[in-house]
């Protein structure tokens, strides 16, 4: 479904893009490290593939920004020196401007009086000075200034925090257009109001960069330091915080309802990472790359392969068609429990921003809500500054929703598309009077989503019996159903239905059906696909999945009146119908996941609503189907590797993507090596035969 302009939106050519790191932590030597933990040991080959990552990367960035904690040994440490050389030897890889700020590693510690550690002084920042160059400093690229901040100075005492604060305004008053702000620390982590702790700016030098930072000119702020991300607008400026590229603060960990990762979570190499910034004429795309922990040797030769999709963003997202169920909480608020090492004084408060990071990678625009959601002060603005980047969001409600719920959302500027009415087929008959008034306070569209009864659905099986709430329409009742929903198509009481797809069913041939159907009613359709077959048994067929999300993405194209829910985005892993999503229980990319961003990648640059899908016939263990798209012809294909195989090889292609492991195969030569080599028992293929 085609997506209506939201204020984030990136508008006009790409200027230039730029890279941003943080807390690479290198150390001394490759085998010597200062922290007790194996991960920090491997700091430096991550480094070195980060690097060697962005040297690969076309087009170039501009340059490149490190958000400090270059080095892991502090400036009274001997070895300082030495890992300052070896990261300037890492750094050296990429033929492009470095930009760096100082990072508690690098000059000291913020003034504390609580933590055993060496404070930022006089001495560290000269000899910072003298390794890396000046602490605070502006570059203009273009039309854009760039202000490189030394966060350590804020409330130091020492005289270089006022010269900089003079400086900040000196470099604001000049600055002809547009400004983007890095620093190490964020200057706070979920609440401006927070109290001090290792992981903000403290008072007052807080409240003085922030009234800066709501400058209207600052368009985005980049931090580090705190080894996670999180998302977030001061003013009109955005706000990232980024992951670290060596390891983890792991007592973020407690966002997760799983055991951490290697390490108790600092190892959780599916959370480290880096950005690459789009600037455009108007608006910017901060996209994160993982890198997985990936390493690179000291003698490894060559360059590193170029990335073969491009990385995606909501923001910039190819479709609007595939919606997902939130079962879990999506703006949550946790407290961090005070385990030692730097939080000793009390919990704090964090976000888990985990899911939206995930959305954002794969291009996932619509969040199908429960409208419990618009009650809370907190998760509505979250839901505001998700609408201004490209969300949108399906209410879903037991019976008409509450009007002053509505008022509420519409009063926070929250992107409300459709809400999704369920009701027995008995109130539906009694509803349009009510369904009239709730028009007057709500311009989304209104779906009917029919519950099921005992009139429909057997409650017992002659062994089990079974009093589970059961929702939508199956596309073979709609004949049936007619009588009841024309009548408020007609009068407009409603503009559309939810038709449920159940576990095995067919949905490219149910695509069909349903797209003649809606253009026959004039009305839209929204398909709530199950993931889940049986009560009491777990669907982890992630490829299957993946390849029910992959037809529902090109089906949705061909169609605005047809869209897709998913009933979970994060695997349901305990209590009833387990099954998976697409992302895991630690926020991590599952293949549907995965196979999604592929596609949004692949069909950046084409529009939507355009040409046609069909189930085709293949050979047993194959699944297939054709889109057309102008004149490009794609196959999806899905099923055992050796028949995915010999269907590839029937025929001419252009390319061959594996959407679950988002490689690109673009010669025959290539692809039967990674037939041969890696293709798995189960793929999913997109194959442009044209």
């Amino acid at each position: 479904m085609t997506n209506s302009r939201f204020s984030r939106e990136p508008l006009g050519a790409r200027l230039f893009s730029f890279a941003v790191v943080a807390d690479t932590h290198v150390n001394e030597s490759e085998d010597t490290c200062a922290s007790p933990f194996a991960t920090n040991a491997r700091a430096n080959a991550r480094a070195r593939h980060v690097f060697a990552d962005i040297a690969s990367l076309a087009p170039a960035p501009a340059f490149t920004i490190h958000l400090g904690d270059i080095v892991h040994p502090v400036p009274s440490m001997p070895s300082f020196e030495e890992a300052a050389s070896r990261f300037k030897a890492i750094a050296g890889q990429i033929d492009m401007p470095l930009h760096l700020v100082p990072g508690n590693h690098d000059v000291g510690d913020k003034r504390i009086d609580w933590m055993p550690a060496d404070i930022v002084c006089d001495d560290y920042l000269d000899k910072y000075r003298q390794v890396f160059g000046p602490d605070y400093y502006a570059v203009d690229h273009g039309s854009v200034r760039f202000l490189f901040l030394n966060a350590l100075l804020f409330n130091s005492g020492l005289p270089a925090d006022e010269a900089q604060r003079a400086w900040i305004d000196e470099q604001l008053a000049s600055a002809a257009g547009r400004v983007f702000v890095s620093l190490h620390y964020p200057p706070y982590l979920h609440d401006a109001q927070e109290r001090g702790s290792y992981d903000n700016i403290d008072e007052p030098g807080r409240g003085w960069l922030l009234s800066r930072l709501a400058d209207p000119r600052v368009e985005a702020v980049f931090a580090g330091h705190v080894h996670n991300f999180w998302y977030d607008v001061i003013g009109s400026a955005e706000i990232y915080m980024l992951p670290s590229t060596a390891f983890l603060r792991h007592d973020f960990s407690e966002f997760y309802r799983v055991p951490p990762a290697d390490e108790f979570g600092r190892g959780d190499v599916e959370k480290f990472g880096y950005f690459i910034v789009d600037v455009h004429e108007q608006g910017h795309v901060a996209k994160l790359i993982r890198t997985h922990g990936a390493m690179r040797g000291e003698a490894e030769p060559g360059r590193a392969a170029a990335r073969a999709l491009p990385t995606v963003h909501t923001k910039t997202a190819a479709c609007d068609g595939i919606a997902v169920e939130m079962r879990h909480p999506w703006a949550e608020i946790v407290e961090i429990p005070c385990t030692g090492g730097v939080q000793e004084f009390g919990r704090k408060l964090a976000r888990n921003d985990y899911p939206l990071m995930s959305m954002w990678e794969m291009g996932l625009r619509t969040l199908k809500i429960p409208v419990q959601d618009l009650r809370d002060d907190k998760t509505l603005r979250r839901a505001r500054l998700m609408s201004d980047v490209g969300h949108r969001f399906v209410l879903t409600s037991l019976g008409l929703p509450d009007a002053r719920l509505l008022q509420q959302a519409r009063e926070h500027g929250i992107a409300i598309s459709a809400i999704e009415v369920n009701l027995n087929a008995q109130a539906l008959d009694e509803a349009g009077a009510a369904l009239q008034r709730l028009r007057e306070h709500t311009s989304a569209r209104l779906i009917y989503c029919k519950i099921r009864t005992g009139a429909d659905d057997a409650h017992f099986d002659g062994k089990h019996y079974s009093h589970f709430v059961n929702t939508g329409l199956r596309a073979s009742e709609l004949e049936a159903a007619q009588a009841a929903l024309l009548p408020h198509f007609t009068q407009k009481n409603l503009d559309g239905f939810t038709v449920r797809l159940d576990w095995g069913s067919d949905l490219v041939a149910t695509h069909l059906q349903l797209a003649r159907q809606a253009r026959d009613w004039g009305a839209s359709v929204n398909v709530g696909v199950k993931l889940a077959d049986r009560l009491a048994a777990a669907n982890t067929d992630d490829i299957a999945i993946a390849a029910l999300v992959a037809e529902a993405f090109l089906a949705a194209r061909t169609s605005d009146a047809v869209s897709y829910s998913f009933d979970t985005f994060m695997d349901v892993d305990r209590g009833y119908f387990p099954r998976n999503g697409l992302i895991d229980r630690r926020y991590d990319p599952r293949p549907a996941g995965l196979a999604l961003a592929a596609l949004n990648a692949v069909f950046a640059d084409q529009a939507a609503d355009t040409g046609s899908v069909e189930r085709i016939d293949g050979e047993t263990g194959a699944r297939l189907c054709r889109y057309l798209s102008g004149e490009q012809v794609y196959e999806l294909a899905y099923g055992s590797g050796p028949a995915l195989n010999r269907h590839v090889q029937g025929g001419a292609f252009k390319r061959v993507i594996d959407l679950t492991a988002q490689r690109v195969l673009q010669e025959r030569d290539d692809w039967t090596d990674y037939a041969r080599r890696h293709l798995p028992d189960q793929a999913l293929l997109l194959i442009q035969r044209n």
